[in-house]
């Protein structure tokens, strides 16, 4: 399969004209990668069966991870759920278009090849103008999980989607670096009590505050249980994963830096090559290693941007060995530490 690349000359005021071809391509079954505000997304129509079987086939996917249906209006919506309830219309109201999934009952329409076989369906509503007039131009719902081959850290650059995609899909939109970088958050609505699936730019904080109580899925704290039936993305399989061992470095700043240090002294002498996941706060306190900061921690958001450029630019330079700084588990942070958790399959060092 040849892949197509096409440069989206303003993505802010995308034209129709620049779009038309990838609509098509959705409408006719065939894949897509397109920019949204999180993460560069794969997309199929969610209404055809065989096309969410060739994003599993594209991706190398188990077919048991649900996809997420995207939506470019709210009236996008009713025919996909059996019903939205009102913790649902709440969330929309507040975060609607943006970063946030939620996982409704489903219709008949909704095949089980979207949904994972389950009886929910994970919708979300882009704020990302490509990705909104793109899927109102194709006419459908849009299943767009991350445009990267399953388990790697997921794009947030075309050139990300070109190393992973290239001749296993039809075109790449190309429409700059996203903004956020890390996926949205995924909210079960779908239960009496709203229930937290995943982690993202909407926070635990922001939740509570537009509905009150919020139950968070135990997938989210450690590793998944054996025979775990995911509801969402990201909850059983690993995730985010450079090729290189990765620890994360887990404790007080002055500590960490101090472990990790030790740590690379140690694989160096070895002859191993070691990259070092820190902040522009500490980034002068690493005499040795491969450095990369993602950026300040007064400034989460800067984090989260970066988090996945770092994890890729690190499999470019072919390094053997990871160690991260960890960060704070509050506001976006969590998101954060989620991602860096499930990319070191759950390696986390300690230290005092």
């Amino acid at each position: 399969m040849t892949t197509k690349l096409i440069h989206i000359a303003n993505p802010a005021s995308v034209q129709d004209q620049e779009l038309f071809g990838a609509a098509q391509i959705i409408r006719e079954g065939g894949l897509v990668a397109f920019p949204t505000e999180t993460v560069y997304g794969l997309g199929a129509n969610a209404l055809d069966e065989e096309a969410a079987r060739k994003i599993y086939a594209a991706k190398g996917r188990p077919s048991d991870n649900p996809l997420i249906a995207h939506i470019s209006s709210y009236k996008e919506l009713e025919p996909l759920v059996e019903r939205i309830p009102e913790t649902g219309r709440k969330l929309a109201e507040c975060y609607w278009p943006g970063p946030l999934t939620m996982v409704f009952p489903k219709s008949g329409i909704v095949p089980y090849g979207t949904t994972g076989g389950l009886d929910t369906v994970a919708v979300r509503m882009p704020s990302d103008p490509v990705a909104s007039r793109l899927i109102a131009l194709a006419g459908v719902p849009v299943a767009a999980p991350s445009a990267n081959l399953s388990g790697r850290p997921s794009p947030t650059t075309a050139r990300h989607v070109w190393q992973d995609m290239n001749g296993r899909i039809d075109m790449i939109l190309d429409g700059g670096a996203v903004g956020i970088g890390v996926e949205s958050t995924i909210v079960d609505v779908s239960g009496e009590v709203p229930t937290l699936l995943r982690p993202g730019a909407i926070t635990v904080e922001m939740l509570h505050e537009t509905v009150g109580r919020i139950e968070i899925d135990p997938a989210i704290q450690g590793p998944p249980a054996e025979g775990l039936r995911p509801k969402a993305p990201g909850m059983k399989y690993r995730h985010y994963a450079p090729r290189a061992e990765m620890t994360l470095v887990e404790g007080e700043g002055s500590a960490v830096v101090a472990a990790i240090n030790r740590l690379v002294r140690k694989d160096e002498a070895q002859g191993r090559k070691v990259g070092i996941i820190c902040t522009d706060e500490t980034r002068d306190q690493y005499p040795q290693g491969l450095l990369r900061s993602v950026g300040i921690r007064a400034q989460e958001e800067t984090i989260a941007h970066n988090l996945f450029a770092v994890l890729r630019e690190f499999d470019d330079l072919a390094v053997d060995v990871i160690y991260s700084e960890s960060f704070s588990q509050d506001h976006l942070g969590r998101a954060v530490m989620n991602r860096l958790m499930k990319a070191a399959g759950y390696k986390c060092l300690k230290v005092l």
